[in-house]
């Protein structure tokens, strides 16, 4: 009986076919990709729609996020937001939001879009399309006005190092930032950084390391409100995990008394935004301790934001 003959000589037959499929899937996929992708003229359009009926308070949310192209062409006073993540956030501070899809782009999942996105909010008309670009405007159901917030209140606060048995360092104000003895990554600023892709206008409170606290002092913060304290640690320096390192944590307390009213915790290797809230019942406006302490500071470039919001507000415990 004759053996069959061996397949290693079939295999660069099928290798070979194998590619040919693969190099025609790229041919059509090429030859189907400008019919998915936006012209000039229609970025205009959309950017047309957008000021002659975007309202102080909106924002545009791009979808997919890295469809980036769109910030190009709209107007410059409606703030744009796209990045990993962003159909989940809540966007506080937009009463409105002007959703800017490109549905049929590859790997653009509407699905899960709208799982994370939709939640709090009711679309206001049905969508327009400008080609494949479709507009569509939210009410966002999960905005809340803003009473206060440190980070455009730090010029106002009080800053100093904080040792346990209550001895204080002035950290003066220059003008720009509050600069605390010592190094020079020791003070408290309002800057702009990045927690985990998304860009966040923030606090940068650097811990001084050991049981010392980096201590930023601000008056006038409205009770019948729901206070948040928002933190993550920035850029790449979240990921680093390791026994050397610690975890960096964080409070806000009443000035007067002494009563911890917020606190969070920032383990190392956690990346994104924490946050914890807390109603205020009504009464007077109290003066508060926002404070930031780490063991050994290394790679514990923490940046937060402190705010006093409507009553109401949800306030997830973080992403």
């Amino acid at each position: 009986m004759r053996s069959p003959r061996p397949l290693p000589r079939a295999l660069p037959l099928l290798e070979l076919g194998g590619l040919v499929l693969v190099a025609l899937a790229c041919l059509v996929f090429q030859l189907r990709l400008p019919g998915r992708l936006p012209t000039e003229g229609d970025y205009r359009t959309v950017a047309d729609w957008l000021r002659a009926e975007a309202r102080p308070g909106d924002a545009v949310l791009l979808f997919p996020w890295w469809a980036e192209r769109a910030r190009l062409y709209l107007p410059e006073q409606v703030p744009i937001h796209g990045y990993l993540g962003s159909d989940q956030g809540d966007f506080l501070a937009h009463p409105r939001l002007w959703v800017l899809a490109q549905p049929e782009l590859p790997r653009a999942d509407v699905s899960a879009f709208r799982d994370a996105f939709l939640p709090g909010r009711t679309a206001v008309g049905p969508p327009r399309r400008a080609g494949p670009l479709e507009l569509t405007l939210y009410e966002n159901g999960r905005y809340r006005p803003t009473r206060f917030m440190a980070s455009e209140a730090q010029a106002r606060a009080r800053v100093y190092l904080e040792s346990p048995d209550g001895t204080r360092q002035d950290c003066p104000f220059d003008g720009r930032a509050h600069r605390c003895p010592g190094p020079p990554h020791l003070y408290v600023a309002t800057e702009w950084h990045e927690i985990r892709y998304e860009p966040r206008r923030c606090l940068w409170m650097h811990a001084p390391g050991g049981p010392r606290r980096l201590v930023a002092e601000f008056d006038d913060v409205p009770a019948d409100t729901q206070w948040r304290l928002e933190a993550g640690i920035v850029g790449e320096f979240a990921f680093h995990h390791g026994p050397r390192l610690s975890t960096s944590h964080l409070g806000v307390e009443d000035a007067a008394s002494g009563e911890s009213l917020l606190t969070l915790s920032l383990p190392p290797g956690h990346e994104g935004v924490m946050r914890v809230a807390r109603a205020i019942p009504p009464g007077r406006s109290r003066t508060v301790k926002v404070w930031v302490q780490a063991d050994n500071p290394e790679t514990r470039q923490v940046c937060l934001d402190f705010l006093a919001l409507a009553e109401g507000a949800n306030a997830p415990e973080g992403k």
